[in-house]
């Protein structure tokens, strides 16, 4: 697609004014560069009206739709097929101290564009038509053979101008497998607070990014070492240092990282992120429970849902949305509970696992994998392959889909004359309790009708 995108870009533009005068700049260059996958959408240079590109490409047909555009900042945006194409003017900007949007914006060259950019890497050019290779600071190609970040002009002006850099710093480093120059990562040291002028949503999304590297165990401890963390990810800090029982070998904050390093998200649904996220998370709520008993033996008691609480406060603050939260906070609720997984185990505790962790089963049972292989290997620890084989034969033996009340709700409220309430969920729960325990089975009517009189009855 991104090809297709390129040569309708290419041809369109052939013959006219803007021939050879417009520039692919940014990730694409750098990341085909290095061989790395390309990305989805791409960026375009020109010392020029980028605006009225926008609208020739429309108008030639070759954009999708009339360009959104950002006249202050010069820059539009319009899509190409199924890839999103960025314009943006070659332009020189000024900054106020207590935001990162430019101040003013005016239309600059090639060189002094490069200057604004974030690191050196991303201010490589390729000329659209010719594919020529244009390094206007005559640093950025080198600096890319030799893996390194540097800022195009010094660090500490290339942060303040726009804090959010600094994680980028982070996240570039562990992505690419580069290293951070020391006079950057001293400025990183230096100004990391002013990452509070930066919106917690421009965070989160950086955040993201970074979590969706193999690598996050490394950014992580990147953060927390230039104190970007201790900018938003306050809820974690209380981990390090946190000493653990005789099952771990590390910290909390260690054996988190470890888990977010072990986790395997290949083939899930849920995004690797996620599950990252969910590593990540799994025991925050420890150092909060965290008590010691007569005999000097460390306990967390009640850590899983004490960290499902502080965990969804946190992703909560960060913006993320519901159904993130709902499913990370789930998994550090339900991870303790594969870890406990016995062979005495009755079919009826299977199936209440089952249907707890609802689509999150697999999930789940990656991050208790993860968990376990980030503790010690001299102690002992649940068989998870038992577990996984316990799992499947109850599964065969009934869908997960019959584990349910054979009374509805409205048949209940019917029946007893009863109102919406939380009691009419009680029966309910009572009744789908008896099928998994396998007391009343599933399409059983009448007898759900006289375990629910009974019910009532007792006042429970």
């Amino acid at each position: 697609m991104l090809t297709e995108t390129l040569n309708r870009l290419r041809t369109g533009l052939a013959g006219t004014p803007y021939e050879g005068k417009v520039y692919l700049v940014g990730g694409y260059v750098r990341d085909k560069l290095l061989g790395r996958p390309l990305p989805n959408d791409i960026d375009l240079v020109l010392e020029g009206d980028a605006l009225q590109l926008a609208q020739f490409l429309y108008e030639r047909g070759i954009a999708e739709h009339h360009p959104v555009t950002y006249p202050r900042f010069g820059t539009a945006m319009v899509h190409i097929g199924d890839t999103l194409v960025e314009l943006v003017i070659a332009r020189a900007e000024s900054y106020h101290d207590a935001s990162r949007k430019p101040q003013q914006v005016r239309p600059a060259t090639l060189y002094e564009d490069a200057l604004r950019r974030d690191f050196t890497v991303n201010t490589l050019l390729e000329n659209l038509h010719t594919g020529e290779i244009v390094d206007p600071l005559g640093t950025g190609l080198s600096d890319l053979q030799a893996k390194r970040l540097r800022t195009p002009r010094a660090p500490h002006e290339t942060f303040y101008e726009d804090p959010l850099r600094m994680l980028r710093a982070v996240r570039f480093a562990v992505q690419l497998g580069f290293t951070i120059d020391p006079a950057v990562y001293q400025a990183i040291l230096e100004q990391a607070e002013r990452l509070a002028i930066v919106s917690i949503e421009r965070i989160q999304t950086e955040f993201t990014r970074l979590m969706e590297s193999p690598q996050a165990a490394a950014g992580l401890q990147m953060l927390l070492d230039t104190r970007l963390l201790h900018q938003f990810g306050q809820p974690l800090l209380p981990m390090v240092g946190c000493t653990q029982n005789e099952y771990h070998l590390y910290d909390v904050w260690g054996h988190s990282l470890k888990t977010v390093e072990y986790v395997n998200p290949e083939g899930l649904e849920l995004p690797a992120w996620e599950l990252r996220l969910a590593a990540l998370l799994h025991d925050v709520g420890k150092p909060a429970t965290r008590t010691v008993d007569e005999n000097g033996a460390i306990h967390f008691y009640e850590h899983d849902r004490v960290g499902a609480r502080i965990a969804a406060e946190w992703l909560r603050f960060l913006r993320y949305p519901n159904a993130v939260i709902e499913r990370v906070a789930k998994l550090v609720r339900l991870h303790m509970r594969p870890g406990f997984y016995t062979p005495e185990w009755k079919d009826s505790a299977v199936r209440r696992l089952i249907r707890d962790a609802g689509e999150l089963l697999e999930p789940l049972l990656r991050l208790v994998e993860a968990d376990i292989k980030a503790q010690r290997h001299d102690v002992p620890h649940a068989d998870l392959p038992a577990l996984r084989a316990r799992i499947q034969k109850v599964q065969e033996s009934q869908s997960p889909q019959r584990w349910q009340s054979p009374l509805t709700g409205t048949q209940i409220m019917e029946r007893f004359g009863l109102k919406p309430s939380p009691l009419v969920g009680q029966i309910k729960t009572y009744l789908e309790e008896q099928v998994i325990e396998g007391n009343l089975a599933p399409d059983d009517v009448e007898g759900a009708w006289r375990l629910a009189e009974a019910f009532l009855r007792s006042g429970q």
